[in-house]
């Protein structure tokens, strides 16, 4: 009985140590997770916030702005779009410059404009410049304002960047996690190799050696996996107390609950897959070798 307590006793340290290991894994893992997730939802945010401002001819109306502003609307490439009357413009001219255009030259001299942001997927110098050709080429438009591109070249080429340096980090991170956690579950089925050889010598076949010891290891994910989505959400939850005003409007709880049950899968599937090639490895070892 004393010998079964203990064997007991260091079955169940085992998996403590599993549960700890994988758990504390499972967080770097969810926390990279929701850091790509905000980084990706703020630099699309910044990309449709590039405007384009379609100045008027000087014999256009208000009415055949605001069709064109209509017609806009409906464009695959328009995120927004926003109408200008020609008072609207005098009264922002005014107010910007303090300047009366009015007593200067008796009439408004101003046409109507329409802006309009796009949407991420065109906001590349090239799509933009097709647009602004585009436009320009209706008769109702006299020009076509766009931010430089060299900046916006910049700024897509330091979004990439940014995106390349998440990917690898996430990429290693799962290297890593798959590493730590074969390792930890290795050293569990360690501890039972002899057991595993027993069971072979009495005709137990492979497949029925390995889906408890799967499953057990599976459990051990499931655990960690919600240990690690809990510890998360009281981060989040903390994350005003230790300084962060504000967290990105994209961690809502929708978000972190996918996050959270993507690690809780993801823990069950590393150790599922660990416990498969360790326990793999000690069905094909000799007696002997499992004294090494």
């Amino acid at each position: 009985m004393k010998e079964n307590k203990e064997v007991k006793i260091s079955f169940w340290a085992s998996h403590l140590t599993t549960i700890v290991s994988v758990t504390l894994v499972l967080i770097l893992a969810g926390i990279i997770s929701l850091i790509w997730i905000g980084a990706t939802q703020e630099t699309r945010k910044l990309k449709e916030r590039i405007e384009l401002s379609a100045v008027m001819a000087d014999s256009v109306s208000d009415a055949q702005a605001q069709a064109l502003s209509a017609r806009l609307k409906k464009e695959k490439f328009v995120k927004d779009v926003r109408f200008v009357s020609k008072d609207q413009a005098l009264k922002e001219w005014t107010e910007a410059t303090g300047e009366n255009l009015i007593e200067l030259y008796d009439v408004n001299p101003l046409t109507p404009e329409v802006s309009f942001t796009l949407k991420a997927d065109w906001s590349s110098p090239e799509n933009i410049e097709i647009i602004r050709k585009r436009l320009t080429a209706l008769p109702e438009v006299q020009s076509v304002g766009a931010p430089d591109t060299d900046m916006i070249r910049s700024m897509n080429a330091n979004i990439a960047n940014l995106t390349l340096v998440l990917g690898i980090v996430a990429a290693v991170m799962l290297v890593i996690s798959f590493v730590l956690i074969n390792n930890t579950v290795q050293l569990t089925i360690y501890s039972r190799r002899f057991t595993i050889h027993t069971m072979q010598l009495v005709g137990a076949t492979n497949g029925f050696i390995r889906r408890p010891i799967i499953m057990s290891n599976m459990t051990g994910g499931l655990i960690s996996g919600v240990l690690a989505s809990l510890l998360i959400m009281v981060i989040v939850l903390l994350a005003p107390e230790a300084g962060v005003r504000t967290l990105p409007s994209e961690m809502t709880w929708p978000v972190i609950g996918i996050v959270s049950g993507a690690l809780i899968l993801m823990g069950m599937i590393l150790c599922a897959l660990a416990a498969w090639i360790a326990s793999t490895r000690y069905l094909r070892k000799d007696y002997d070798e499992l004294f090494r």
